[in-house]
Parts: structure tokens; C-alpha cells; sequence
């Protein structure tokens, strides 16, 4: 294929953003677009979070915390304690480089400016080469139905550690949402679809279930891969396993994984890259529809991050 592959990377959390690096560190192979999850925003003293989009845009930087898994690396800490001091809730906790960029994004929407442009505008003031696109500008928030009723999704994640069983998930305003013409633009020209080791269910569902946006991925001639996350029946990072139990009654598997997609978007996904220690589902896997691809999807360490992402650039057409 001559010049770089263009490649759009479907994002949510950790293992959205160390997808994002292991393509990013192919340099000038790739061109890079990555549509992130916004509805796990939350505002918080006046200010709009945008946690997701700040994940991959900090790992993209080379700023990230990775012993946290968010927020940036070596932060201090002056304005959260400071707040616990009046009083103010603390169980999210913003360090003081982290705050800059939510009071630049506050602002500027304020001010009546897309998030699109916003988020664009910051990846350029830290050198970001790739392309990192809210998957729309309008406000959707996860809301999860536990059995204490239902919680915003940073109520669940964070306060509550995630420890509750998820019974409902709910996308508010979704409906409503479009997504950019950005977004449209990228999945048209794009080589290559990825869909990264993120949770299924809240971190790519409310993507794909932005109107307009799975139509337009069905529709694109280029090949949709989804890297599974979950390896040796558990989930690396996250309540995605346990989800996967309560909310779809399936076993956390990579099997089930291509269960779930085959299910809730029939004919999207045409490979599943799954960990060699989950090779023996792979029949089961294609019993689904999809073709499974074994490699090793443990991306902790960068060198691993840029060989899944090598490897997946190979199926582009």
C-alpha cells in the first residue's frame, strides 16, 4: 500500500489508549485517528472531564500515568487538597496539570466552541501527531442501574469502585447525538478499522451507538478488527468480565466477546485478535461469523503495543 495506512482506532479507557501508542510508535507508517468515548464525561466543581479523551491524549503525549492508568505522570496534588480542606468532594481526584486542561476545556465550551475544535486545539499544544476525535459534540452520559438504582458512571467507577453488580446500562441523549463531520470523514477514507481492547459495553457501545456512526461502519470497505479484552477468561483491567455475566449472561471469554459483537452488531466486526492463551475458542469464534486472529493481545509494555499494532496494520486491504 503506498503511503501510510490510515487507520481508525475506536477508544475507551486504558486499553484504548495503549492501542492508540502501539500505532503511534509505527511513526510514519500510519496515519492515525482515534474516536473516543464521551460518555463518561462528568462535570465536577463547574469544570467538564472528559476522562477517556484525556487517557489517550496524555499516553499520546507521552505524559501519562501508567502505574494509574490516568491522569499524568509525576502530578502534584495542591488544589485536591485544598479542596478536602473546604470541604469539597474528593473521591475523583484532579492533580493540578490535570485541572489546566479541564479549565481550558470548560471555558472554551463555554464559550460556545465545539469539543471537536477543543480537543483538536490541546492534542496540537502537546505535539500529538494523531488525530484524537470526540465520537460526537453532543452531551451523552453513561448511567448504570445497580441495585441501589441508577448512578452516573463515575458515581459506579470511581466512588464505588465499580464493585456494584450492573443490572441496566443507559446512554442519556444519545438519540440526539450525531456524530462530526470529522468522524464521517475519517471512517470513509479509513484503511483500516480497530476497535480496541476496551470494556464492550461501556466504552464502545455508546460509540456505536451514536446514530449514524455504526451505518457508516458497516458500510466502509475497509476491514473491522476488534482486539478482545479479555485474555485466560479474565479481564486485564476493569469490570468488564463481570459485566459480561450480568448484562449479556455470557461467560467472559474471547468467544464471547465475538458473541456479543456478532449479536449487537451483526456483520460489523470482521476479525477478532485474541491472546494464544484463548487459541482453543477459536472455532467457537468463527461459528459467530468472525474470523479470529491468535496473536498476543498483552499490551503493557510499549514494545508489545507497537507489535499488536504492526500486526493489525498487515489486514488492512
Amino acid at each position: 500500500m503506498a503511503g501510510p495506512v490510515r487507520i481508525v482506532l475506536l477508544a475507551g479507557g486504558f486499553g484504548g489508549a495503549r492501542m492508540a501508542h502501539g500505532f503511534a510508535l509505527l511513526g510514519d507508517r500510519v496515519e492515525l485517528s482515534v474516536i473516543g468515548n464521551t460518555a463518561d464525561d462528568l462535570d465536577l466543581h463547574g469544570l467538564h472531564i472528559s476522562p477517556d479523551l484525556d487517557t489517550v491524549m496524555y499516553t499520546l503525549a507521552g505524559m501519562a500515568n501508567e502505574e494509574t492508568g490516568w491522569g499524568v505522570r509525576d502530578e502534584t496534588w495542591s488544589a485536591v487538597e485544598m479542596l478536602a480542606r473546604y470541604g469539597q468532594p474528593t473521591w475523583f481526584r484532579l492533580g493540578d496539570h490535570d485541572l489546566a486542561t479541564h479549565i481550558t476545556r470548560t471555558t472554551r465550551l463555554r464559550a460556545g466552541e465545539r469539543l471537536t475544535d477543543i480537543t483538536a486545539d490541546l492534542c496540537r499544544s502537546l505535539e500529538i501527531g494523531a488525530q484524537l476525535l470526540p465520537m460526537t459534540d453532543a452531551s451523552v452520559r453513561t448511567k448504570v442501574r445497580t441495585a441501589d438504582g441508577w448512578l452516573d458512571f463515575q458515581d459506579y467507577f470511581v466512588r464505588r469502585s465499580h464493585a456494584d453488580e450492573v443490572l441496566e446500562l443507559r446512554f442519556a441523549g444519545i438519540a440526539d447525538a450525531r456524530p462530526s463531520a470529522e468522524v464521517l470523514a475519517a471512517i470513509h477514507t479509513a484503511d483500516l478499522i480497530v476497535i480496541a481492547p476496551s470494556n464492550p459495553f461501556v466504552s464502545v457501545a455508546p460509540i456505536l451507538g451514536v446514530p449514524g456512526l455504526s451505518q457508516r461502519l458497516l458500510a466502509t470497505p475497509a476491514p473491522v478488527v476488534a482486539v478482545s479484552p479479555i485474555v485466560g477468561g479474565r479481564a486485564l483491567r476493569g469490570p468488564a468480565a463481570a459485566m459480561m455475566s450480568s448484562l449479556a449472561g455470557l461467560a467472559p471469554t474471547s468467544a464471547s466477546i465475538a458473541a456479543h459483537y456478532a449479536r449487537s452488531h451483526p456483520g460489523l466486526v470482521d476479525i477478532l485478535a485474541i491472546d494464544g492463551s484463548d487459541a482453543d475458542q477459536a472455532d467457537e469464534i468463527r461459528a459467530s461469523g468472525i474470523a479470529p486472529l491468535v496473536t498476543r493481545t498483552v499490551i503493557a509494555a510499549p514494545d508489545d503495543r507497537g507489535r499488536l499494532a504492526a500486526e493489525l496494520v498487515d489486514l488492512a486491504g
